[in-house]
């Protein structure tokens, strides 16, 4: 699991490159919403393009490719069997074909379609969920992790009063 700071140490490495964050999930499944939930707090306030793309990140892949940005973050509910709430980092080389997520594409395929034939560094980062179940809102520990990793990113990705990155 990845504490704060080595969230922020990975995620400032892109502060001073093109960077897209781009959040996965399903807000009417509980904990899945992590993805739209951290688009919707970072969406103002920090100088990147931030695509919300719900449960269809496969409907995104040329427009995510046409940025042509030097960094993808992507943000998805990911079980890894963690706490609720823990957040991993993990690197597209670890991600497996047969990794449990709540989505019919696996992260895998959809971050080989983002990056192929482009120079692209994409970091995953997951969150553990405690629930998907139907109609239920984010639970209590995976609320404070989006709150936290929102935090995080704004810090990591700030912009200076002249307008350049840290």
């Amino acid at each position: 699991m990845a504490n704060d700071e080595q969230l922020f140490e990975c995620l400032s490495k892109c502060a001073s490159q093109k960077t897209i964050i781009v959040g996965i999930g399903n807000t009417l499944k509980a904990d899945d919403g992590v993805g739209p939930a951290i688009c919707e707090r970072i969406r103002s306030v920090i100088p990147v393009d931030v695509i919300d793309t719900g449960t269809v990140p496969e409907n995104y892949i040329q427009h995510i490719k046409n940025k042509r940005s030097r960094n993808i973050i992507i943000i998805d509910a990911i079980d890894f069997a963690g706490v609720p709430g823990s957040i991993k980092i993990f690197s597209p080389d670890q991600l497996d074909t047969m990794m449990l997520s709540t989505h019919i594409l696996s992260p895998k395929f959809f971050v080989d379609m983002i990056t192929a034939d482009n120079d692209t560094e994409v970091i995953v980062i997951g969150i553990q969920p405690a629930s998907t179940e139907l109609a239920k809102p984010l639970s209590v520990d995976v609320e404070q992790a989006v709150q936290r990793l929102a935090e995080i990113l704004k810090k990591a990705l700030a912009v200076t009063k002249t307008g350049s990155r840290y």
